[in-house]
């Protein structure tokens, strides 16, 4: 998962409180070991001390929790702002858990509780395999011509949306800002009452949304866990509006044959969630960019 907030500034204690918070959210969990950079598990004698010192230079170690069977690592860093959204420097955190019975039950509770304790503008939790497909729908360079897998969308860079409110990706479960959910225009209840029976209210005013009941899984081995997304899958990611790039699956067509299905792709219309996506974002991240 991948919480995006403010920069940090001098003496802020909110890496500190995104531990804590993370601990709270999950029973039993001890955030205990710190991984070096040569990659060795090192107990910590005074964590808080550490997180607080690191802190003040505006950075955060790499934690993990001790226990061997529930692995979960957070870590996080700078982002300056000319690759952030609306030139805004941003401070991520990342958080891993593991793909199992008792992580995807913790994922929400924890995403919260990064999310909350950062006062977060967005985030996502979303499986790796998943987050890989995500990457290569991201198009950062003009030159990067090469279509996303599968016949997804092109997904604009972060840094050329013009609000760091505005979250630039969809994960299995969400995490919007006060800010971030009006930027989307969300909750909308004529349209979003499936949304905001998989939603829930934050303390401070955000919402927890969760797509599915389980997380995606990439292709790999089947058919891409994105089919399992309500509404037109190709469709969900993109929270800005994108160029939808060709479709790549199935056998190769020889040269000069027309397109069979052309016209019935063509004629799919993204469903409800999708709709989501593109309400009160068009405007603000048209596609191709100016």
């Amino acid at each position: 998962m991948i919480v995006y907030a403010p920069a940090l500034a001098v003496n802020d204690g909110r890496p500190l409180a995104v531990v804590h918070g993370m601990e709270r959210a999950v029973p039993g969990l001890c955030i205990g070991l710190m991984i070096s950079d040569e990659g060795q598990l090192v107990p910590l004698q005074d964590r808080d001390a550490l997180v607080a010192r690191e802190s003040k230079r505006g950075e955060f170690p790499t934690l993990r929790s001790i226990d061997d069977n529930f692995r979960v690592r957070v870590m996080g860093w700078g982002k300056p702002a000319g690759m952030s959204p609306g030139g805004r420097a941003q401070f991520e955190f990342h958080v891993s858990v593991p793909l199992s019975a008792d992580g995807i039950a913790a994922a929400a509770a924890l995403l919260e509780a990064v999310a909350e304790e950062a006062r977060a503008f967005w985030g996502h939790a979303t499986p790796f395999s998943a987050g890989v497909d995500i990457a290569r729908q991201t198009k950062n360079r003009p030159d990067d011509l090469e279509p996303p897998p599968r016949g997804l969308p092109v997904i604009r860079s972060p840094s050329a949306m013009r609000s760091p409110e505005i979250p630039h990706r969809l994960g299995w479960l969400n995490y919007w800002s006060p800010a971030a959910a009006r930027a989307i225009g969300f909750p909308d209840p004529a349209r979003d009452a499936e949304l905001l029976s998989r939603s829930r209210r934050t303390a401070t005013g955000g919402w927890v949304v969760r797509l599915t009941d389980a997380p995606p899984r990439s292709p790999g081995r089947a058919q891409t866990g994105l089919r399992a997304l309500p509404g037109d899958w190709r469709a969900l990611h993109p929270l800005s509006t994108c160029a939808p790039a060709p479709c790549r699956s199935g056998p190769k067509r020889r040269r000069g044959t027309p397109r069979a299905h052309a016209g019935k792709e063509k004629a799919q219309q993204p469903r409800r969630i999708a709709g989501l996506l593109w309400r009160g974002v068009r405007d603000l991240n048209p596609w191709p960019p100016a």
